[in-house]
């Protein structure tokens, strides 16, 4: 990574028990080529402790890597502590390619995306995204964290949170933040309680959310890193209350590649990609596309329906002007055919 690039960030939120520790520590022993570098933000001795998430530490994300903050909300301590080890983890040697920020489970995510516009590093890094933990059991039952008596225990331990502050209004503006939600524990909800969370998360949240079922933190680490969603300038679309003041293992997820044609107008291409997400359960589409009177690249990244495009360079002399779509879904939703159809617009897909 050059240092001129911004560093990505993945903030990952939900409530204390949801699965935070158990999903990084999965992405830290299967990076794919990544060195992470964990942020673990505690109350005291209340939440996750980070000496667990070191004891699993390998080449790819050694104990250097892992630091703590544990004197409160991050966002209520941006000088004195966020801002030092997020420059600390940038200074490492190597530089570190991701960052993971776990937040506590009571933590409101959207004031610390504000805190990424500090002047000292907004320059700096990027909110590549917002990972939401939901306990599938706990949301179908009503009560949103799979127990209820540690969180109030967590809530007591840090005088900056708001002890009247229901937790369901926590929950939902942990959703309304969130660019994927990972619904934990499915085995324990069974497909009752699985579909019940899932109707619970659809009526919160504020747009058309990716939800995947994930047990014992093993997702494939494509559908959760590098979502590029620059989360920290997409602020209007993650409302807050407070605003104003089945098991899946690796393999359960497929990707495919699907070469296109010069295309005449990226907004046709963003209306298909939005198909993708709404006919097929398409979780990812990312990718680069030639646009017919362009000098520069189109840079694709989509998450569900939510798409963003830029131009990021120009075609350099002699390359050819390709695009080409990387399509990730879970592996029963992959069908090349139908996925081709829409995306090149060639016909619609087979009934």
């Amino acid at each position: 990574m050059s240092t001129l690039e911004k560093l990505p960030v993945t903030v990952i939120t939900g409530f204390l028990g949801a699965g935070k520790t158990t999903l990084i520590r999965h992405l830290m022993q299967n990076p794919q080529g990544k060195r992470l570098a964990v942020v673990v933000n505690e109350f005291g001795d209340v939440g996750v402790d980070g000496e667990i998430l070191k004891s699993c530490a390998i080449p790819e994300c050694p104990a250097e890597n892992i630091m703590e903050l544990a004197n409160g909300c991050i966002c209520c301590t941006v000088a004195d502590d966020f801002i030092p080890t997020i420059e600390a983890l940038m200074a490492l040697e190597p530089r570190p390619d991701h960052i993971l920020i776990e937040t506590s489970g009571l933590a409101l995510p959207k004031p610390l995306l504000k805190a990424f516009d500090w002047p000292d590093i907004r320059s700096k890094i990027t909110v590549d995204g917002v990972i939401a933990l939901a306990d599938a059991e706990a949301v179908a039952a009503g009560r949103f964290a799979p127990n209820v008596a540690a969180v109030d225990a967590q809530r007591l331990a840090d005088d900056s949170i708001d002890h009247e502050t229901p937790l369901s209004e926590v929950f939902e503006d942990q959703i309304s933040c969130a660019d994927i939600i990972l619904l934990t524990k499915p085995d324990l909800a069974g497909p009752e309680g699985v579909a019940r969370a899932r109707e619970v998360i659809a009526a919160e949240a504020p747009r058309p959310l990716p939800v995947v079922e994930v047990a014992e933190g093993a997702v494939d680490v494509r559908v959760i890193l590098g979502l590029g969603a620059a989360a920290e300038d997409d602020m209007d679309a993650r409302p807050s209350h407070h605003d104003g003041h089945d098991d899946h293992e690796h393999d359960d997820f497929e990707s495919i590649v699907v070469e296109l044609p010069e295309q005449s107008d990226p907004a046709e291409l963003v209306a298909r990609i939005e198909r993708l997400a709404n006919e097929l359960n398409i979780l990812r589409v990312k990718g680069y596309a030639a646009v017919a009177g362009k000098p520069m690249r189109l840079l694709v990244q989509a998450v569900g329906a939510r798409v963003r495009h830029q131009y990021d360079r120009p075609w350099q002399p002699g390359e050819e002007r390709r695009s080409r779509m990387v399509v990730i879904a879970e592996h029963h939703d992959i069908d090349p055919a139908a996925i081709n159809a829409i995306l090149t617009g060639v016909s619609e897909p087979a009934e």
